[in-house]
C-alpha cells in the first residue's frame, strides 16, 4: 500500500485558510502595530516587503508579505552563476537543446529513485512550454530525491511558483515563513522567491512538480455548485513564523538560484532562515487531498474532468488555464445507462497524468503504474484502453466506489506541451508501444439496424416524453 498523510504523523502547527490574510510572530512583540514600516522596526528586526504581484495589481489579486526579520534577504555577495554545463531547467534557452513537440500519446514507467542527489540537483524537466524569463507557460517536473539539502545552504526559483505532489517519501521542508511537512497525498506550493530547504525525514522521497511561469494557482469558481464543492478554503495550510538565530559571521551559508532555469550561488554569513514575523498573503501553503469534497453526477453520463479541479492558475481568457491541478479521488458511480470510466475525447488542452498510489480506474494492467506518468497532447486522441472499455461496457450498472487506496492526478494546460530531452531518452523510462497496447486492440462493433444492431445502444436508451408525468405513461420510446 502507498504511504499516505495518516501513516506519518504531524509535527507542526498551522494556520487554515486559502489566499486569508495571515499574521504570526515567533517572540510576542515582534509585529508592529499600525504600521508595516515603522522608523525602527520592534525588537531591532529589519522591514521587508516580499511582492508576489506587482504594486498596483487590483486589490481582489494583489499579493504581498511584510517580513520581519533579522538580517534583510538582500545581505548576501554577488550571485555567480554554478554548473552552467550541466544545471539547466529551461532548454529553449540552449541552442543545443530543444522542446520536442510531439503529437503521439507518450507514457513513462516509474521514474528511479536517486540517493545521491539533494532537492536542488533532483529536479528533472520532463515536459512545458513557455519561457520563464517572459512569465509565460509552465514547466513539469520529476524531483527524485536521497539526501537532505546541506544544512548551511537555501534555495530558491525566481521562474515561478512550484506545486509539489510527492508520490513516495515525506518531504519536511523549512522555508523563511516556517516549516511545511509534506507527505504522499498531501500537495504543497511554494511560490515564486521564497527561500526554503528540504530535508528527507523517511528517507528518499519522489514525486511530480508543477512550475507555473504566469500567475498564481487559485481556487476554481464553483458557479451552481454552490459555496461548498472542491477544495474547501479552510482546509489549506500555512506556517507559523519559526527562526534559525545564526549571525555570528563564523558560519557561511550558499543561497541557490533557479533563475531562467540556469543555477546560481551566492554566500551570506548568516541564516536564511531567520523571519521572527510576517503578515500577509503571499506564503507558501499544502492541502491534504483526502479532504477534497468530490462531486459528480448521480442521474446520467458523468461531469467533464474540470469537475476535479483543486487549483487553477487561469490564463487571460475565461475558462482557459494555463495549468489546473485535477485529482481522481475514491468516489461514487451511481449513473445510470452510462458508460461510467472517461469517455474518449480529443481535447485542445494538454493532459499530463500522474499516479501517486493504486491503480487507476480507466487503465488496466501494470502499464501506468505510482511513480509513472502519461502525457496526451493537444488533440491527442485517448481514453480507456480495449479493456477497460471491453469490461465497463459489460458491467452492470450498481452503485459502485471507484479507487479505493488510489490517487491519480492531472496537470492541465492549455498550451502545448513540450518534451525534453531528458524524457524522450536520459531518463530511459519512456514506455514503446503504448498505443498499441492500449488502443490497437479495439475492434469496429458496428452494425446496421437490419443486421441485428440496436439503434438504441445495447441496452436501450428510455427516453421519457414531458407527457409521461401527466399520465402515468412510462413507455420505451
Amino acid at each position: 500500500m502507498p504511504v499516505t498523510a495518516f501513516d506519518i504523523p504531524e509535527k507542526y502547527t498551522y494556520q487554515n485558510g486559502f489566499n486569508a490574510y495571515h499574521e504570526t510572530e515567533a517572540v510576542p512583540g515582534a509585529l508592529p502595530i499600525g504600521a508595516n514600516n515603522p522608523q525602527k522596526a520592534p525588537l531591532g528586526l529589519y522591514n521587508e516587503k516580499l511582492s508576489g504581484t506587482a504594486f498596483t495589481a487590483p486589490r481582489n489579486e494583489n499579493q504581498q508579505t511584510w517580513l520581519y526579520r533579522i538580517l534583510p534577504a538582500s545581505s548576501h555577495s554577488d550571485f555567480s552563476p554554478r554548473e552552467s554545463a550541466t544545471y539547466n531547467t529551461n532548454p529553449e534557452n540552449k541552442p543545443h537543446e530543444r522542446i520536442h513537440q510531439i503529437p503521439n500519446q507518450l507514457r513513462w514507467d516509474p521514474f528511479d529513485l536517486d540517493e545521491g542527489v539533494d532537492w536542488v540537483h533532483s529536479l528533472h524537466l520532463l515536459a512545458g512550454a513557455g519561457d520563464p524569463a517572459m512569465k509565460s507557460g509552465l514547466g513539469i517536473y520529476i524531483f527524485a530525491v536521497g539526501k537532505d539539502m546541506d544544512p548551511h545552504e537555501a534555495f530558491y526559483s525566481a521562474d515561478g511558483d512550484f506545486l509539489i505532489v510527492p508520490q513516495h517519501g515525506v518531504l519536511d521542508i523549512q522555508t523563511e515563513f516556517g516549516h511545511l511537512l509534506v507527505r504522499p497525498n498531501e500537495v504543497c506550493v511554494i511560490p515564486r522567491g521564497i527561500r526554503y530547504r528540504v530535508t528527507l525525514p523517511s528517507g528518499p522521497a519522489r514525486g511530480y512538480i508543477c512550475e507555473l511561469y504566469q500567475g498564481h494557482f487559485q481556487l476554481p469558481e464553483l458557479g451552481p455548485m454552490g459555496s461548498n464543492a472542491l477544495a474547501n478554503s479552510r482546509d489549506f495550510q500555512a506556517p507559523i513564523a519559526a527562526f534559525d538565530e545564526d549571525h555570528s559571521g563564523s558560519t557561511t551559508y550558499t543561497l541557490l538560484s533557479k533563475f531562467a532555469g540556469d543555477l546560481f550561488a551566492a554566500t551570506q554569513t548568516h541564516t536564511p532562515f531567520d523571519v521572527v514575523a510576517w503578515h500577509g498573503n503571499y506564503y507558501p501553503y499544502k492541502y491534504d487531498l483526502g479532504r477534497f469534497n468530490t462531486m459528480g453526477s448521480i442521474s446520467y453520463d458523468h461531469p467533464d474532468p474540470s469537475i476535479f479541479t483543486v487549483l487553477t492558475a487561469p490564463s487571460d481568457h475565461a475558462g482557459t488555464a494555463v495549468a489546473d491541478f485535477v485529482i481522481f479521488p475514491p468516489r461514487w458511480l451511481v449513473a445510470e445507462d452510462t458508460f461510467r470510466p472517461p469517455w474518449y475525447h480529443r481535447n485542445t488542452m494538454s493532459e499530463f497524468m500522474g499516479l501517486i498510489g493504486g491503480q487507476y480506474d480507466a487503465k488496466t494492467g501494470g502499464g501506468f503504474q505510482p511513480g509513472g506518468a502519461s502525457l496526451h497532447n493537444v488533440m491527442s486522441g485517448h481514453g480507456p484502453d480495449a479493456v477497460t472499455h471491453e469490461k465497463a461496457s459489460a458491467a452492470e450498472l450498481k452503485p459502485v466506489k471507484v479507487g479505493e487506496g488510489s490517487m491519480a492526478f492531472m496537470f492541465e494546460s492549455c498550451f502545448m506541451v513540450g518534451v525534453t530531452d531528458w524524457g524522450l531518452k536520459t531518463c530511459r523510462k519512456l514506455q514503446e508501444g503504448y498505443n498499441a497496447e492500449s488502443w490497437e486492440p479495439l475492434k469496429a462493433r458496428f452494425r446496421r439496424p437490419e443486421e441485428g444492431g440496436n439503434v438504441n445502444g445495447t441496452k436501450g436508451h428510455r427516453r421519457v416524453e414531458a407527457t409521461d408525468y401527466l399520465t402515468g405513461s412510462s413507455g420505451d420510446q
